[in-house]
C-alpha cells in the first residue's frame, strides 16, 4: 500500500499522547501466561501484527485466550500442558515470536515447525539454535532460517557464553532453562533489555540475575502462578513522537505512561547528549518503570555512539540516524552490525532513503557517519519503507522536514508494530 506523506510542518506537534502498549511486554505476556497456572490478566495489550501472531500461536498450542480490544485474558494451562499443534506454526514477521518459541518448545514432548513470512524467513536463526544445542536441543533449520523444527526432548542445564547481545537469544535459553535439569547459567555478551526476567520472576520462576545484569541463573520451574499484567507504552513507539517534537519547530508533546526499563531508555539518554530538551517524571509499576515523556523541540548537537550504547537503543537506531541528519556537525555510530540482519538491511535502507531527501548519510559496515550540517536537497517524490515498519515510520517523520509532495510505498508495514502510527501523528499535528 502506498501512503501520501504530510510534508512541510509549520506550526509543529502538540498534545499528550498515550501510545499502544509495549511489544516486548506483550509478547512475553501471553508466552508466560499461557505457561502460567490460572488466568492472567493482560491490560492495554499491542494488538499489532507481531503480538497477534504469538496469540495465535498459543491458541494453536491448545491455550485458550480470549481478547476484547487491547484487554486479554489467558487462561495458563501449566509448564506441561501445552498441546501438540495441527499445522506448522504461522510467525509471520516476528522475530520475537520466533526465537523465543525455539526456546519454550525445545523442552516440550512433542515437534513442532516454526513457517514465517519472506521478510523473516530471511533472517538468522542459528544464534539461537546453536546455544540451544548446547543443552540437548534438537532444532533444525533450513540453512540457518525458516522454516525451523523444532523436535522437543528433554533437556539438561548447561553454562552459555552468549556471542551475540540480544535480548531475544538470552529469553529463548532462559525459557528452555526453566524445563532443564538443573541450574543453567548464561552470560551475556553486553546487557540487554530485561523484560523476560522481570515478568518471570514477577510469576514465581527460579530466576537470578547477577547485580551488573550480565548473568543469569535459571532453574527448572515446576509452575508459574498467572499474574496480571499492566502494559506501558512502548518506548519504541513512543520514540517517533520524541524525535518529531525534537525536530520541528515550536512542538510541545508528552507521552503519557511510557515504559522506562533502564534498557529501553537509550534514546532518552541520546536526545539529552545531543541537546535535546527533554523532562521525565517516573514511578514503579509491576517491578516496570513508567513514566511521562515530556519533549520541545530543540537545537541539536552532533553524537558518537560506540558498541557498548547500541542494546539499549538498537530499535531506534533509524531514527538517531535522523536526529544526526539534522545536528550542527558530523556524527558517528559504530557497532550496530545487527541492524544489517533485521527486518531488512537497516543501515543500507536508513542510508538509501535518507539520501533520496538529500541527508548525508554514509553506510559504514558496523553503522553510520552523518553530516548534519548539510542542507537537504533530495529531489525524489518516492520513498520506501521495504517492508519494514520501524524504516516506513522514520520516513514517516522525516518527511515533515521536506517541502515537497513524498509517497510512501509499503506503508502498511507499519502494521507489524504501530497500526494507529499515522492517526495518532495526525493528532499531535493538528492540536
Amino acid at each position: 500500500m502506498d501512503k501520501q506523506l504530510q510534508t512541510n510542518v509549520a506550526h509543529g506537534l502538540h498534545g499528550q499522547l498515550a501510545v499502544p502498549g509495549d511489544k516486548s511486554i506483550s509478547h512475553r505476556a501471553i508466552m508466560i501466561g499461557s505457561l502460567a497456572t490460572g488466568d492472567t490478566l493482560v491490560h492495554h495489550f499491542l494488538t499489532s501484527a507481531d503480538c497477534l501472531a504469538t496469540l495465535q500461536a498459543f491458541k494453536d498450542l491448545g491455550v485458550q485466550i480470549e481478547r476484547q480490544g487491547d484487554e486479554v485474558v489467558v487462561h495458563g494451562v501449566g509448564m506441561h500442558g501445552l498441546q501438540p499443534p495441527h499445522h506448522a506454526l504461522q510467525m509471520g514477521n516476528s522475530g520475537t515470536t520466533t526465537r523465543l518459541m525455539m526456546g519454550l518448545l525445545a523442552g516440550l514432548a512433542f515437534d513442532t515447525t516454526l513457517i514465517g513470512d519472506d521478510s523473516l524467513s530471511k533472517r538468522p536463526m542459528r544464534r539461537v539454535s546453536e546455544p540451544l544445542r548446547e543443552m540437548g536441543a534438537n532444532i533444525e533449520t533450513t540453512d540457518g532460517h525458516l522454516p525451523v523444527v523444532v523436535l522437543g526432548q528433554p533437556l539438561t542445564a548447561a553454562e552459555i557464553q552468549l556471542k551475540v547481545a540480544s535480548a531475544q537469544v538470552k529469553s529463548a535459553l532462559i525459557f528452555a532453562g526453566l524445563q532443564a535439569t538443573g541450574k543453567t547459567v548464561i552470560h551475556e555478551l553486553l546487557p540487554t533489555r530485561d523484560h523476560s526476567e522481570n515478568m518471570l520472576k514477577a510469576f514465581g520462576a527460579d530466576l537470578e540475575v547477577s547485580s551488573d545484569q550480565m548473568t543469569i541463573r535459571v532453574g527448572q520451574t515446576d509452575q508459574l502462578i498467572a499474574q496480571t499484567v499492566q502494559v506501558p507504552g512502548d518506548m519504541s513507539s513512543a520514540a517517533f513522537f520524541m524525535v518529531a517534537a525534537t525536530l520541528i519547530p515550536g512542538s510541545d508533546v508528552t507521552l503519557t505512561n511510557v515504559g522506562l526499563n533502564p534498557s529501553r531508555r537509550g534514546l532518552l539518554d541520546v536526545l539529552v547528549q545531543m541537546g535535546g530538551r527533554v523532562e521525565v517524571s517516573e514511578t514503579v509499576s509491576a517491578g516496570e518503570s513508567v513514566g511521562d515523556i515530556r519533549v520541545q523541540s530543540a537545537n541539536l548537537h552532533p553524537i558518537n555512539l560506540t558498541a557498548e550504547q547500541i542494546p539499549a537503543i538498537i530499535d531506534e537506531l533509524p531514527l538517531v540516524a535522523l536526529l544526526a541528519a539534522k545536528a550542527d556537525g558530523i556524527s558517528t555510530i559504530h557497532g550496530a552490525e545487527e541492524l544489517r540482519v533485521k527486518e531488512t538491511d537497516r543501515i543500507a535502507c536508513v542510508e538509501q532513503e535518507l539520501g533520496k531527501l538529500g541527508a548525508n548519510v554514509k553506510a559504514l559496515p558496523d553503522g553510520f557517519v552523518i553530516d548534519g550540517r548539510t542542507p537537504w536537497q533530495g529531489h525524489d517524490t518516492v520513498l520506501d519503507s521495504h517492508g519494514d515498519h520501524r524504516i516506513g515510520m522514520m520516513l514517516g517523520l522525516a518527511a515533515l522536514l521536506v517541502d515537497r509532495k513524498l509517497t510512501l510505498k509499503h506503508a502498511d508495514a507499519v502494521g507489524v508494530s504501530y497500526p494507529e502510527f499515522f492517526d495518532d501523528l495526525n493528532t499531535l499535528l493538528e492540536a
